[in-house]
């Protein structure tokens, strides 16, 4: 039996454990691409502090350790959702999913959502599909790596149980 999880918002605190994290998840992708300078390897924890200025950082915790985080951003009517990462032992279990769902209920006020992964990312590219996002441009980031930016567009009326549509609303 897996242990319970819990997503909540991360603070400034939880910076350094989201930086380690992330440099151990996107092992991975640098090894997918033979490049080991993927910008996430190289962030440091004073650019990572930076963008909690302008972002929401999630987390998802069990037993106390963060394995998996995502954060987000407005801007205009666009929420963009970056770095959605989950520590290898516990990919595949649905916790990017979670975290992803997440960061977009946190967002319903935004028109659209937005984000990008490597064009060899063909686990990614499917996971991402399969929530409702869709390839809308791609755009190289160096020699080994395209970008596949996709895009998930806010629903205008949420169906209710009983059949009858709802504007969806700004959360307060």
């Amino acid at each position: 039996m897996n242990p319970e999880s819990e997503i909540r918002q991360a603070t400034v605190g939880d910076a350094a454990e989201i930086l380690a994290l992330q440099k151990l998840a996107y092992q991975s992708e640098a090894q997918i691409y033979g490049d080991w300078t993927l910008p996430p390897l190289l962030q440091t924890l004073e650019e990572v502090l930076e963008q909690y200025r302008n972002h929401v950082f999630l987390k998802a915790v069990i037993e106390g350790s963060i394995i998996g985080s995502v954060r987000a951003r407005m801007s205009a009517s666009t929420c963009h959702i970056g770095r959605l990462i989950v520590h290898p032992n516990w990919r595949n279990q649905g916790m990017g999913t979670r975290l992803l769902l997440e960061a977009e209920r946190m967002h319903s006020d935004a028109g659209r959502f937005e984000l990008f992964t490597g064009s060899r990312s063909s686990g990614n590219l499917r996971h991402y599909r399969r929530l409702g996002y869709q390839e809308f441009k791609r755009e190289p980031l160096s020699n080994q790596v395209v970008l596949v930016y996709l895009e998930k567009r806010a629903p205008l009326a949420a169906p209710l149980a009983n059949g009858v549509e709802q504007k969806n609303l700004p959360a307060h």
